[in-house]
């Protein structure tokens, strides 16, 4: 079926984001270096054990009944820290007022907070960090707008430090009280395998190819964090068509709960790999809330976000069908167990019914069976869309499972409407979606939106075969279109498509093989003649990528000894010309240092590596004998790097031509000076005869050629114009060839 689009200007996007929705601004405590900056240690206060037999107990009855939510992960601790009864204060040099508090909660696999009291004066900020270096923040003035209550999602350890500075300007102005503390005894999405974190094998991450007709629907699905438990829910559109944060999950899920201006609403986390599932950042979240309306009878609960979710977001608010007709089919989107988003879907049968699964009677729509994925507890709340692509109902419960597939209930929105039509507006039995992302109505409108399976270094293989995806962003159905592909500016092929791509859906389209020689490559996809046509929006048209071939390549690895401060180490290699092949860090502290080992392809060509420390004291020596090394699949070292540095040290590297035999008769070539600034002699062996000779870069282009027809064996070899690098001697005399790695350094 083809949907409709609602259109608004972007202007009016703009105007209803007037309040920052981002929590955290980013910037680096004092406290994590604590012993570098003179600092004494934090104040530790430990919290009792928790019984975590007894609490799995109780969570598995309460999951046997088909009660799916709250999905508790952690036991709350209730608690009254403040700036004036806990903690200790410490002024730094430039007057700062840092205070802090240890928190220890024995075994937690995590600790999230909530705190009754949250006012951060302007320049004032907050920072959550562990002790393997992982750190939250900054929160300020901005991150809770319009409340004086926060929340934190969990930060995985057993010890968090609470970190509060006060900059002179506003000293006394700010209050904390932290009023809960919750020992996590579930850690949420942390496995490598299919059933990321604890949701069932069954379930399917929202980025696999069941999830190709619901991209827009999977943007407005939030996990909700509600203290030491979570459910699932999602953005609704209003009347009004004007991007207001309402938000609709389960009565359950909120009934009783008061601290609703700490809950924690986690937008697009999301596996960015189908199988196996990887985890995502946590990044794009909300704090606080306000309850406008809970509805027991159809297991309901409207909530107003504190502020919109910025574009940065790319929020989609889902439209509703309030006519109380039955469903063909049915697509749900959520987060089973608290873990990374899933789809699920079925074809039913679907009825309505009045039942009572653990948490009072409520009309619901019955899911008899799920044919793909199923809901478990920490789905509570999450909208369930016919095949319009609708919203009819929330998740109330049921006894759906991978070992047990059936029975779903979800509450029905055509109960819950009356209740809330106050602020969703009247405009008949249903509302399409609003995407704020759609700013200019287009007929015929195809994009490139990415460029798949192409790895930034390719490595041994002279051949990529892309996979890109093409999205209809008009209003016409597309049924056919051209995709281009260019390597560095030159046109290599064209594939046509043909198929029926309906309005705001994507496809993946596969590419031939594009064969490259070694070296850096330019790709560049384009889509044109969509429908034979002109495209209406040729600034969605294309999209490119840098790659390196390396083929052949070698394999190495960067082995770092890093320092006790593992989390100010970061490493690049990148070309002579700026294409950074690979990059790592930062790393985990450890209090005795530990040696990381990266593997990497590299190409016969050189490289320079930087190393940088966040706080200027390099690697060692205060804190670890820190340095570290580049070692090659044979056990050479190409690189020895020093850790005495400050804030960054670069190295110059080659890798050494292997793979290239030198043939008797023709080996014993010398160049000297080598490296050298351009001027070269090459001695060749008392052997060689009449000797052809070329010089080639990293990519077999030949730059220079010359013949030695004898009888001296010496050449002069200028290639003063030439650019820093590592460049190959070729010498053939006979049929026997020679190679010899040189390297320019003015």
């Amino acid at each position: 079926m083809i949907r409709s689009t609602t259109l608004v200007s972007f202007a009016a996007f703009l105007l209803s984001t007037t309040l920052s929705a981002q929590i955290a601004f980013g910037g680096h405590p004092y406290g994590d270096k604590a012993e570098k900056r003179g600092m004494p240690p934090a104040v530790a206060v430990h919290l009792p054990a928790v019984d975590v037999a007894t609490l799995m107990q109780e969570d598995a009855a309460r999951a046997a009944q088909g009660i799916k939510g709250p999905f508790r992960f952690g036991f709350e601790h209730a608690t009254n820290f403040t700036l004036q009864n806990s903690g200790s204060w410490f002024t730094m040099p430039n007057g700062d007022r840092v205070w802090r508090l240890q928190l220890h909660c024995p075994e937690a696999l995590s600790i999230n907070l909530q705190f009754s009291n949250f006012v951060i004066p302007e320049g004032a900020r907050m920072f959550l960090y562990n002790e393997a270096g992982m750190v939250r923040g900054a929160f300020t003035a901005q991150s809770n707008p319009g409340h004086t209550a926060f929340g934190t999602a969990p930060l995985e350890g057993d010890r968090i430090t609470v970190e509060y500075i006060e900059p002179p300007a506003v000293a006394g102005q700010g209050q904390l009280t932290i009023s809960e503390v919750i020992h996590g005894y579930r850690l949420l999405g942390k496995s490598n395998d299919r059933s990321f974190g604890d949701s069932g094998p069954c379930n399917v991450n929202t980025i696999c190819p069941e999830g190709d007709n619901w991209r827009q629907e999977i943007r407005s699905v939030a996990h909700v964090i509600l203290g030491g438990g979570v459910c699932s829910g999602s953005l609704i559109n209003n009347c009004a068509n004007d991007s207001t944060p309402y938000f609709l999950t389960a009565n359950h899920c909120t009934e009783g709960n008061t601290t609703n201006a700490s809950w924690v609403f986690v937008f697009n986390w999301e596996s960015p790999t189908c199988d196996s599932t990887q985890d995502a950042p946590m990044d794009h979240s909300i704090t606080g809330c306000d309850k406008l309306f809970e509805n027991p009878p159809s297991d309901a609960a409207l909530l107003l976000l504190s502020s919109t979710p910025p574009p940065e977001y790319h929020p989609y608010f889902a439209g509703w069908d309030i006519s109380g007709t039955a469903p063909d089919t049915v697509h749900c989107i959520h987060h089973p167990s608290g873990d990374i988003k899933k789809i699920s879907s079925s074809y039913g049968p679907f009825d309505a019914q009045n039942v009572d699964v653990g948490n009072g009677p409520a009309d619901c729509w019955h899911v008899p069976q799920w044919d793909s994925g199923t809901t478990e507890p920490g789905s509570s709340g999450s909208a369930l869309w016919n095949q319009d692509h609708r919203l009819i109902g929330q998740l109330y419960g049921g006894q759906a499972s991978c070992s047990n597939n059936v029975n779903d209930f979800f509450g029905r929105f055509d109960s819950t409407y009356q209740h809330i039509a106050q602020w969703l507006g009247a405009c008949g039995d249903t509302l399409n979606g609003l995407d704020p992302e759609l700013v200019i109505p287009l007929t015929l409108d195809a994009g490139i939106t990415s460029i798949n399976q192409v790895p930034r270094n390719v490595c041994n293989s002279d051949s990529i075969t892309p996979m890109v995806t093409l999205k209809n962003a008009g209003q016409e159905v597309i049924t056919y279109a051209n995709i281009n592909y260019f390597v560095d500016g030159a046109i290599l092929g064209t594939v046509p498509w043909y198929g029926s791509l309906q309005p705001l859906q994507t496809t993946n389209v596969d590419l031939p093989a594009i064969h490259m020689a070694s070296g850096l490559h330019q790709l560049h996809i384009s889509v044109s003649n969509p429908n034979t046509g002109v495209d209406g929006n040729p600034l969605n048209d294309e999209d490119s990528l840098q790659l390196m071939v390396n083929s052949p390549g070698i394999q190495a690895t960067v082995q770092l000894d890093l320092d006790h401060f593992g989390t100010e180490t970061r490493w690049t290699i990148a070309t002579p010309e700026g294409f950074v092949a690979y990059s790592g860090g930062p790393y985990t502290n450890s209090p005795n240092g530990y040696t990381a080992n990266v593997p990497v392809c590299l190409a016969h060509t050189c490289y320079n590596i930087t190393v940088t420390d966040d706080v200027g004291d390099g690697m060692c020596c205060d804190y670890g004998n820190g340095d570290f090394r580049i070692i090659d699949s044979g056990g050479d070292t190409l690189l020895e790097g020093n850790g005495s540095f400050g804030f960054s040290v670069t190295d110059a590297f080659c890798v050494n031509w292997i793979g290239i035999s030198e043939q008797a008769g023709a080996s014993g070539m010398q160049v000297v000076p080598n490296p050298g600034s351009g001027h070269f002699t090459v001695y060749l062996p008392p052997a060689a005869g009449a000797t052809d000779l070329r010089v080639t870069d990293a990519l077999g282009r030949v730059i220079w050629t010359g013949r030695n027809k004898g009888p001296g064996r010496q050449v002069e070899l200028s290639l003063e114009g030439l650019a820093d690098g590592c460049y190959l001697l070729v010498a053939e005399t006979g049929g026997q060839r020679t190679v010899q790695r040189i390297v320019v350094q003015h």
